[in-house]
């Protein structure tokens, strides 16, 4: 084979590739969105589903992350944290959690809801005062996969996940989930309960196509060169 064969051989090799990387890309992305799709499914009927007890959730929680739970126990006054740049309605907040044990000794954290800061977002707010001895709560399952999280490619996070945060800044040890406070058989101060976050299946499906599109524009450029010689 002349050089000029092996050449133009290498070119079309190269092209060869590239289209097939494109295409690699453009199933992982849309399998990608068709798995978030199907995550943000389960999170709807979750949110929709009738109350069950904490202990019934627990058996199983990854079915039953976003459901509205209910237990008994006593709050930690001395384990708290405010959560800073978090905002509502425009105002500079805080996210504002506090330990919760149950009866049986389990650990997790509760987190009751949005104050406004202070004089300026950087001042710590007022925080209610926290009740003593058993309390009812509702709340729901969240765990640290609750929602998708990712990059521009829709990478996995990397890191500690928020429980494994507010565990080593307290220094204690809690049960993998957390619950977003609804409402207690006693009054709070915090006037905004935990939000629900907006769901969306993401840009994944758009990335695919865009993956087919460079993969097209590859093949029509090596098609255009070997017309032009």
């Amino acid at each position: 084979m002349r050089a000029r064969e092996k050449f133009v051989f290498l070119k079309s090799l190269v092209a060869l590739a590239l289209i097939c990387l494109c295409l690699i890309a453009a199933q992982w992305q849309y399998h990608r969105g068709v798995d978030r799709h199907s995550r943000n499914f389960l999170i709807e009927a979750n949110i929709a589903a009738p109350e069950m007890s904490l202990v019934a959730a627990s058996t199983d929680l990854t079915k039953n992350e976003w459901r509205i739970v209910r237990t008994s126990g006593i709050f930690d006054s001395k384990k708290t944290i405010l959560i800073r740049n978090r905002y509502f309605e425009g105002k500079y907040g805080f996210e504002y959690l506090t330990l919760f044990v149950t009866a049986d000794g389990q650990k997790f954290w509760v987190d009751r809801g949005w104050l406004v800061a202070g004089e300026n977002a950087l001042t710590a707010p007022i925080v209610p005062v926290t009740p003593t001895g058993i309390v009812e709560v509702v709340g729901r399952l969240r765990l640290d996969t609750s929602l998708p999280q990712g990059s521009f490619f829709a990478l996995p996070a990397s890191g500690e996940g928020l429980v494994s945060k507010w565990n080593a800044q307290k220094e204690v040890v809690t049960e993998p989930y957390y619950l977003d406070l609804q409402s207690g058989s006693w009054l709070s101060a915090v006037k905004v309960p935990a939000q629900l976050p907006e769901l969306s299946d993401g840009p994944h499906l758009a990335y695919a196509l865009q993956w087919v599109f460079f993969a097209g524009l590859v093949g029509y450029g090596r098609i255009l060169i070997r017309r032009s010689r």
